[in-house]
């Protein structure tokens, strides 16, 4: 059993380091934000297909279910759009320090959906998170439109974590990530369709985009949507939620580390995320005591 928790626990930072390298390849990728995520979605969702017939995992639930993963595939797509939008007007490093607020929006969302207390300490805790984006809004002004698209995708991101929160312990991960996978293909496709941008044009892909988009479709998608899942078998949620915290932390270095000259930030930018990452971190810390305490 320690010997699991040991494997998921390292499994759990690598698939971290990953969903760290997708920041990267958004900005290597140079296709605008909606046809990749468009050309993401879709190679993930034949790959799990493949999985799912190779594993004989049985796909079928009540159509109820079934609108609902729908729907949860459309908020992931909106918020992986304005995730990677955030990266092409902005960097890698803006948009991962936004990013991180995703918690304190989980924290604002949740007392709304599952009918809980608002918790001063998230109150007081949220107020720090402000300070933190003033000081990267203040001396990155010109980052402006990244900030608020980075902004808006983390609190996609937490909406999409809460609705996912009902589904996961019932459901199959495989059987999870096909549908919402294929929901977001789907909207996106109806957009694309009814907006005239299915054109030669929007499938001619460099070679160079073809491979990265394979990456980012299989390995940062298709593999660490399902892998997250049964990981989480093994660990606490806790364990869980402050590894994950690690994610803009890899970003960042491997941006820096990527493109040099071009993510370097001023001092106050890495204050304010270092402001915003502490304080996410201290409110996993005070709720795994708090639930210790009960």
């Amino acid at each position: 059993m320690q010997g699991d928790k040991l494997k998921s626990y390292i499994h759990l930072h690598f698939i971290v380091f990953v969903w760290g390298f997708t920041a990267v390849l958004g900005a290597l990728i140079t296709l605008d934000a909606l046809p990749l995520v468009w050309f993401r979605m879709s190679i993930a969702v034949g790959l799990i297909i493949l999985y799912a017939a190779f594993t004989k995992t049985r796909l079928k639930v009540p159509i109820k279910t079934l609108i609902g993963f729908l729907f949860a595939g459309l908020v992931i797509a909106m918020h992986w759009f304005t995730f990677f939008q955030a990266i092409k007007v902005s960097n890698v490093s803006v948009t991962l320090a936004c990013l991180s607020t995703g918690a304190f929006f989980t924290s604002l969302l949740e007392p709304i959906f599952f009918g809980r207390k608002v918790i001063l300490y998230e109150v007081l805790f949220g107020l720090v998170v402000i300070a933190g984006l003033y000081m990267i809004f203040h001396f990155e002004g010109n980052y402006l439109n990244g900030i608020l698209l980075a902004l808006t995708s983390a609190f996609l991101s937490a909406t999409f974590s809460i609705i996912n929160g009902k589904y996961a312990p019932v459901y199959d991960s495989v059987v999870i990530s096909f549908y919402e996978l294929l929901g977001g293909v789907f909207f996106f496709s109806l957009y694309l369709l009814f907006s005239g941008s299915f054109t030669m044009e929007f499938f001619t892909v460099s070679s160079s985009d073809w491979m990265w988009l394979f990456i980012l479709g299989s390995f940062c998608t298709a593999y660490a949507f399902i892998a997250s899942v049964h990981v989480m078998k093994h660990l606490s949620p806790y364990t869980v939620m402050l590894t994950i915290n690690m994610e803009p932390i890899y970003g960042i270095i491997l941006a820096l580390l990527v493109f040099n000259d071009k993510e370097k930030m001023s001092g106050w930018f890495y204050i304010g995320a270092a402001i915003i990452l502490t304080t996410v971190i201290l409110n996993g810390i005070l709720k795994n005591n708090t639930k210790k305490a009960k």
